[in-house]
C-alpha cells in the first residue's frame, strides 16, 4: 500500500474552508433519484445495513473500508455488529476492516461523550475495535485542525478510498437537509472532500438531542464543552461522490419530525439541467448530493415516508 502524501488544495469562502482536489473538478451531474426501502423497524434497517457490508465483503478482495455513521441512525448496524464481535462469525470481515469517522465537532476532547468516537465504542465494544484492521477519527483536540484532516484525507486516500459510505439524513431550516455535516449555504462542491465549517445553533441542538434520545452518558462537563464548539469537521461531496456505495438510514422521525417533509423534499425536488442552477441548488439543500450517486440504498421506517409523500 502507497504511503504518498496528496496535495490538497484550501478553498475558503465566507468562513468555510474546504479542501479539494484538482483532478475532481469534473464531475457529471446526473440524476439518479433516490428510492426509499421502507422497513419495519430500526432492527431491520441495522440488519439491512450489515447485510450491505457483508455483501461487500464477500464482493471483493483484501480490505474493506468504510465510513461509520454517527448518532441514531446506525446504531442498530453497530449493536449487531458488537454482538458478532463477541463471537468468531465476522472474524474475517472484521479482520479486513478500515473504519473512518466521517464528521465531528471541535474543539472538543476525544473523550468526550458527546463526540462520535466515544458513542462508537459504547456501542460497539472493546471485541469490535480490537479484531478490525484499523479505526482513524477525525482528530478534534488539536490546535491545527486544517492540518489534521488533511493527514486523516491522505490515509484514506492510501487505503483506496471508501467502499461504503454509511449516510443518514439531516433536517434544516426550510425544509433543507444536510449529509455528513455539509450545511445548507457553506459552499460545498463536488470536488470538496472534506470540510471546516462554522457551527451553528441549530447543529449544536441537533447533536444534543439525537445523542441523549440515542441513551449516551453525557455529563454536564461534555455538554457545555460541546456548546462551546466552533466548527464541524465533515467529508464533503467529493467523499460521498467517490465511495463505491452509498448505505443510508433515516429512522428517528419521532424524535426528529421535520426530516419526514425534508425527505420528501430530496426525493421529490426537480433537479434543473443547467450546472450552474444545479450548484445553487445542491448549496441550499446538501442532501440532494445522494440523488447524484450511481449505488445508492436509502433504508427508511415506515414513519419517515408514507403513499402520499
Amino acid at each position: 500500500m502507497t504511503t504518498a502524501s496528496t496535495l490538497f488544495k484550501r478553498d475558503e469562502s465566507n468562513g468555510n474552508v474546504w479542501l479539494e482536489k484538482d483532478q475532481l473538478n469534473s464531475v457529471a451531474f446526473i440524476d439518479r433519484g433516490i428510492k426509499p426501502e421502507v422497513l419495519p423497524s430500526e432492527e431491520a434497517v441495522g440488519q439491512a445495513m450489515l447485510d450491505e457490508l457483508i455483501a461487500t465483503a464477500h464482493s471483493k478482495q483484501g480490505d474493506i473500508n468504510i465510513a461509520l455513521l454517527g448518532g441514531r441512525g446506525a446504531q442498530q448496524l453497530h449493536r449487531q455488529l458488537g454482538e458478532k464481535a463477541q463471537t468468531n462469525e465476522l472474524d474475517d470481515v472484521l479482520a479486513r476492516l478500515n473504519v473512518f469517522t466521517q464528521d465531528a465537532l471541535a474543539p472538543l476532547a476525544m473523550a468526550n461523550g458527546l463526540s462520535f468516537v466515544r458513542d462508537f465504542e459504547r456501542i460497539l465494544g472493546e471485541a469490535f475495535f480490537a479484531k478490525i484492521k484499523s479505526f482513524t477519527p477525525m482528530q478534534t483536540d488539536t490546535p491545527d485542525l486544517e492540518g489534521a484532516l488533511t493527514d486523516y484525507l491522505n490515509k484514506l486516500e492510501n487505503s483506496g478510498g471508501l467502499d461504503i459510505f454509511f449516510i443518514g439524513h439531516g433536517p434544516e431550516a426550510n425544509d433543507a437537509s444536510h449529509l455528513a455535516y455539509i450545511k445548507p449555504f457553506s459552499g460545498a462542491k463536488a470536488h470538496h472532500m472534506a470540510g471546516i465549517i462554522p457551527i451553528s445553533s441549530s447543529i449544536l441542538e441537533h447533536h444534543i438531542s439525537k445523542f441523549k434520545a440515542g441513551g449516551s452518558d453525557i455529563s454536564a462537563e461534555d455538554e457545555a464543552q460541546c456548546r462551546a464548539a466552533q466548527f464541524i469537521l465533515t467529508l464533503g461531496p467529493a467523499a460521498i461522490l467517490s465511495a463505491k456505495k452509498v448505505v443510508q438510514s433515516v429512522v428517528d422521525a419521532e424524535t426528529a419530525p421535520a426530516k419526514i417533509n425534508t425527505y420528501a423534499k430530496v426525493r421529490q425536488t426537480s433537479l434543473p439541467k443547467h450546472k450552474t442552477e444545479l450548484a445553487g441548488l445542491l448549496d441550499a439543500n446538501p442532501g440532494l448530493w445522494i440523488r447524484l450517486h450511481g449505488n445508492v440504498r436509502s433504508f427508511v421506517l415506515p414513519n419517515v415516508t408514507s403513499p402520499s409523500n
